[in-house]
């Protein structure tokens, strides 16, 4: 079983930063791919980033391209998503995902563990 515990969200201006991050509990964590997915209220969940086992390769929302920043930290089991020139329409419950593969994954279906998210507003 994976245990993964989102930090970080809270309330921001437009065009302020914040930085989430995702602590895993599995020692598979260093051969698992990891993905941020989020919320809106009324809407279904929308992939955000994801990054390969060793970090090497990403894959962004063309929403959030250039903005966010999707990295990992396989010595300390985390992964982190750096969100920069936020904007009203990012407000959202942001969730880290864990898939049973190395490979970037763009699609809910594809991953099996979930966080339990963390609200990030950003107000206009």
């Amino acid at each position: 079983q994976v245990q993964l515990v989102e930090s970080g969200g809270g309330l921001v201006q437009a065009g302020g930063s914040l930085r989430l991050s995702c602590a895993a509990s599995a020692r598979t964590f260093t051969t698992s791919a990891m993905g941020w997915f989020r919320q809106a209220p009324g809407t279904g969940r929308d992939f955000v980033a994801a990054v390969s086992w060793s970090g090497d390769s990403t894959d962004y929302a063309d929403s959030v391209k250039g903005r966010f920043t999707i990295s990992r930290d396989n010595a300390k089991n985390t992964v982190y998503l750096q969100m920069n020139s936020l904007k009203p329409e990012d407000t959202a419950i942001y969730y880290c995902a864990s898939r049973t593969g190395p490979i970037v994954k763009i699609t809910v279906e594809s991953y099996d563990y979930w966080g339990q998210g963390t609200q990030v507003t950003v107000s206009s």
